[in-house]
């Protein structure tokens, strides 16, 4: 089902399956996106384009209830559709495209479209996602908003309390937040979305309340992080030190959550190929299951773009989002060193990603490195359409799995944890996960003396130096003359993430620092108000790294 975009999306989908796994009492509620993120192809002078085909979601089932939702002043009828596979964790979907709606469009694209279609789609998911369990007779214990696309069901949550109980603004505000928990994923100022209040009224997003207690919630332009954090009673980051850059990033917010640090993890059934799992179970034959992905990722090569790689030489992955800080060209910046290792066949490099469809400089990323696919011939190759399935094949037949992006950009990076699940060599520089997870020499590499030593403006310069000395002096000598080590280092690999970095640890520990403390004070508040305390009484300790 392609109604996720990128790492968050995939992430959410390895929760529920976490949830199934473990019995866990989960209901999960997003949009049935009619064309999908966007399937983004290259055409033949090397740009990226995208193509939204329309999904017939057969795995779905109408549930027959509808719930709705004032926007821009007209009544919008969400259609509430199921996905049940996961029996004690079903997943439901609100639907705007069906026929005979003038709503579709609502629905139609993930990300897609400009500010009135996202605060459209969030108004949907939050105060639409209330509804939902309100019209099914779901009783919650408590709401989880994975990022802050699902603030609005604060708001929601606010005009009941004050409409069913008589309660004033701040006192339903109070009792709300000990219902709610909630999770910011990332640093960078894109993904922290922000509304012009006058947009936000125009599309009557307020739900009831008024400017100043919109303001209260979450500040002039409304900053949906923010009001993540003020309508919550505990948040987390997604690794240790995000958690440390988060509490930075947001320290200056009056009446926050505090912020914990949960690390991601990745679902260990989905992710990790089977035959490498019972090697590393027999403590034997993991090279041969190796080699068996590797040549299934080079017959999938083949298939799709007609290059032919060599499955004995050192094979580089690098796949993700197609964003500036991700650097995803920083191996290139030195061709005098880079052409003889691939012109001589010492390496090969397979890059995939995507980029917004509507970010020019992320087509342009994307176009830099089919230019390198065209230059290099069978020795660097680009694979459009990244998604799920090229993931797999990704993360279970490269060799080395590199990671580059600008600290302290990378909150979390799930796909090197679904690399090293497998065997595959996390090369790294230390960030996110990484920090907590990665030995240097022993289950990767690490380009942490740069991060040691640089400031900002050279930070580019420094890693690009170090990447070059640990992949010339340590990732190849050891690929091509050491093989009992390389096979020592995947053990350590595997070892090191299948449990610590797995959706089932995740969720463990979600239950167990989050969700049951944040029930606890829910429970204080039936007899009295919950007087926050303020940030600095809230704050666990600086990382260290």
């Amino acid at each position: 089902m392609p109604v996720y975009a990128g790492g968050l999306g995939i992430l959410a989908g390895d929760y529920l399956k976490a949830a199934y796994d473990l019995n866990y009492p989960l209901i999960g509620i997003g949009i049935l996106w009619a064309n999908d993120y966007t399937e983004q192809y290259i055409d033949e002078n090397g740009r990226p384009y995208d193509v939204y085909p329309h999904y017939d979601y057969h795995m779905v089932k109408d549930t027959g209830v509808s719930v709705h939702v004032q926007i821009r002043g007209e009544d919008v009828e969400c259609k509430v559709k199921l996905v049940d596979c996961y029996a004690n964790a079903p997943l439901y979907l609100l639907d705007t495209n069906f026929p005979g709606s003038r709503h579709g469009w609502m629905t139609s694209k993930l990300y897609g479209g400009g500010a009135q279609d996202r605060i459209a789609a969030e108004m949907i998911l939050g105060i639409g996602g209330v509804r939902l369990l309100r019209a099914l007779g779901l009783d919650v214990d408590l709401f989880h908003f994975n990022e802050g696309h699902a603030v609005f069901a604060g708001l929601e949550l606010i005009r009941e309390r004050m409409e069913e109980s008589g309660l004033s603004f701040s006192l339903a505000w109070q009792a709300v937040r000990s219902q709610i928990v909630f999770t910011t994923h990332t640093p960078v100022p894109a993904g922290n979305e922000v509304h012009d209040h006058a947009l936000l009224q125009h599309m009557n997003a307020y739900n009831g309340l008024d400017y100043d207690q919109m303001n209260q919630i979450g500040g002039d332009p409304f900053n949906m992080t923010v009001a993540g954090l003020r309508l919550s009673s505990k948040a987390n980051a997604v690794s240790k030190l995000h958690g440390h850059t988060a509490r930075n990033m947001w320290k200056s917010i009056q009446l926050p959550a505090p912020i914990i640090s949960i690390t991601n993890g990745v679902h260990e059934k989905t992710w990790q190929d089977r035959r490498v799992k019972e090697a590393f179970n027999r403590d034997e034959g993991l090279w041969d299951a190796h080699i068996q992905c590797k040549k299934e990722l080079m017959d999938y090569i083949f298939h799709r773009t007609g290059q032919q790689l060599n499955p004995e030489v050192l094979t580089i992955g690098f796949a993700r989002r197609a964003a500036p800080y991700k650097r995803s060209d920083l191996i290139f910046r030195n061709s005098d060193l880079l052409n003889p290792l691939l012109i001589n066949g010492k390496i090969q490099l397979i890059f995939s990603g995507k980029a917004h469809p509507n970010d020019q400089l992320g087509k342009e990323i994307i176009s830099d490195l089919v230019k390198m696919d065209r230059r290099y011939g069978n020795a660097v190759v680009f694979l459009e359409n990244y998604n799920m399935e090229v993931a797999r094949f990704l993360v279970r037949g490269c060799d080395v799995w590199l990671n580059n992006p600008r600290r302290p950009l990378e909150a979390s990076g799930t796909s090197g944890m679904k690399a090293a699940m497998n065997g595959v060599l996390n090369f790294s520089v230390v960030d996110g996960w990484v920090a907590e997870g990665l030995q240097h020499g022993i289950s990767g590499w690490l380009l942490e003396q740069a991060a040691r030593q640089s400031e900002a403006w050279d930070q580019d310069e420094k890693d690009l130096q170090e990447l070059y000395q640990v992949l010339f002096n340590e990732v190849i000598p050891t690929y091509y003359n050491q093989r009992d080590r390389w096979i020592e280092m995947m053990k350590a690999s595997i070892d090191m993430a299948q449990w610590n970095f797995s959706s089932t640890r995740m969720l463990k520990e979600y239950d167990d620092v989050f969700y049951a403390p944040a029930l606890q004070v829910q429970q204080e508040t039936q007899t009295a108000p919950y007087m926050y305390p303020s940030w600095e009484e809230n704050q666990p300790q600086p990382y260290q790294n």
